[in-house]
């Protein structure tokens, strides 16, 4: 690819990203339009958001990658990832938009009346934005190492300097234009060339000459029968992907912007139509990617399979135009997330530890961007899409059983979710590093490197054990709050949403 274009496309992303986010800052002149946008965004404009900061380097990059490797394996990664918004839309989505809170520690306080969970509950929050930002850094790396074969830290760095800028700026209503056209731009850039592709490979373009994909290949070779591990693992990583998707803060905050519970329902309809439509085009590059680069899982650099195959299968301008269009979607995805995670860490650590104002938001936006962009620079990439399924197994096992249960338990205790969360949180962490030192063929391996399926029913276990010994502590005010998460909202309570948390 002529490094020139891949320039070009890198700065055109960064400068809409910022020209956007900047017009967001004339519009946010509030606290609450830093937070949640002043609950004023509709279904359609939220939805899109969502899909913007949802579609990570995980879903542009590693999907396709993980195809590479594991073939149909990989395909239970899309399908978690769109089927987690269905556990959202039955049990958390509007319930938790009628919690009146802006963050999930809010949440936590607001339900169980104790600052102990509060804090727990943030710095787990903390811990899996940071953790979830590191891949994205990771991959705006690899997309600027491949593409114009500057050194990695440049492309994690645009990432961090354009996600202080949009955010710090104009916090949550500025991300949400900026996270909307976002999603528009990567469904394009990666479904594009993936159809032009697929009509080139068809036959359909007139083309003649060009690669063809030989007669009777094999695009998933017969495996091995399945056996109890292949099995365990695919569970796991349901469980991680299906539960996980509840707890992660950056889609957690999203349904806090909508007016009400009806506008969160329809939102998270939406989205499932958007992440579906999205998830049909990574497959197309795996499936491509394992007979036109199959060097690329001898390389180690799968995740570069959605970068390269249009340069490799049209060659020339059109090629390198094509990646050029594929290298801005990628740089969105990484944009786009990592700002949905900043702001929504940001706002936990303004309101925890700064006083809750727009300058401790901005202060904040900036603290929760430098950590991760530390770590990235002196840790290696893993493949993408599996470590992100890492930050999802831990959410599910530290906050996934306090929203599920403190929406639908009238039972749960302070006591009981400080109990739970941190249980869930140690062993799923403990055993996913001890885990990684094993050797490949070591009988537990992969009970410990996936630990969702024991780590988060354990989770669930001792929050109810914890919270029936401990029902002495249950807040004084739990049923008039449970009222409120199942009730729908008077237009008194859209008109003054503060008042909501009280």
């Amino acid at each position: 690819m002529n490094p020139a274009i891949g320039y070009s496309a890198l700065i055109l992303v960064s400068v809409s990203t910022a020209l956007i986010g900047f017009y967001g800052l004339r519009v946010s002149r509030t606290t609450s339009d830093f937070y949640v946008a002043s609950r004023t965004v509709r279904p359609w404009w939220n939805a899109s958001a969502i899909g913007g900061e949802y579609l990570s380097a995980a879903s542009f990059l590693g999907i396709a990658g993980l195809i590479v490797i594991s073939g149909l394996d990989a395909l239970w990664f899309p399908i978690g990832y769109t089927a987690g918004y269905l556990m959202l839309l039955f049990f958390v989505a509007a319930p938790l938009r009628r919690s009146g809170a802006y963050t999930v520690p809010d949440f936590a306080q607001a339900r169980l009346e104790s600052s102990t969970a509060r804090h727990v509950t943030s710095l787990l929050v903390v811990a899996v934005g940071w953790f979830y930002i590191v891949p994205q850094l990771h991959g705006a790396a690899l997309t600027i190492r491949t593409t114009t074969g500057l050194p990695s830290w440049v492309g994690a760095g645009a990432v961090v300097v354009v996600v202080c800028l949009t955010v710090a700026t104009g916090g949550m209503r500025s991300m949400t234009f900026v996270q909307a056209f976002q999603y528009w731009l990567k469904l394009t850039a990666i479904a594009v060339p993936a159809i032009f592709i697929v009509l080139m490979l068809s036959g359909v373009t007139g083309q003649q000459s060009g690669p063809t994909i030989p007669a009777g290949t094999e695009l998933f070779p017969p495996s091995n029968p399945p056996s109890l591990d292949s099995a365990y693992g695919t569970i796991s990583l349901m469980v991680a992907l299906l539960l996980g998707t509840l707890g992660l803060p950056h889609v957690l905050v999203r349904f806090y912007t909508n007016p009400d519970g009806a506008a969160a329902r329809r939102t998270t309809l939406i989205v499932l139509g958007l992440l579906s439509i999205f998830y049909f085009f990574p497959t197309i590059y795996g499936v491509l990617g394992r007979v036109f680069l199959p060097e690329l899982a001898a390389t180690g650099s799968p995740d570069a399979t959605v970068l390269l195959l249009p340069g490799r299968l049209i060659g020339g301008l059109g090629g390198d135009l094509l990646t050029a269009l594929v290298v801005s979607g990628a740089f969105a995805a990484f944009l786009s997330t990592t700002s949905g995670l900043v702001v929504s860490l940001a706002g936990v650590i303004s309101q925890d530890f700064l006083g809750g104002s727009v300058r401790g938001f901005r202060i904040a936006a900036i603290f929760a961007a430098v950590v991760p962009f530390a770590v990235a620079m002196v840790t290696d990439s893993l493949a993408l899409a599996g470590s992100v399924g890492l930050v999802f197994a831990f959410t599910a096992s530290t906050i996934c059983p306090l929203l599920l249960l403190g929406i639908w338990w009238r039972g749960l205790t302070d006591a009981g979710a400080v109990a739970g969360m941190l249980t869930g949180g140690v062993l799923c962490a403990t055993a996913m590093i001890v885990g990684a030192q094993l050797p490949i063929d070591a009988p537990w391996r992969s009970v410990l490197t996936q630990p969702a399926a024991w780590s988060v029913p354990t989770a669930f276990l001792v929050m109810v054990v914890v919270s029936r010994a401990t029902q002495h502590r249950r807040s004084t005010t739990v049923s008039r709050f449970m009222s409120k998460l199942h009730v729908p909202e008077r237009p008194l309570d859209v008109e003054n949403p503060r008042t909501q948390s009280s």
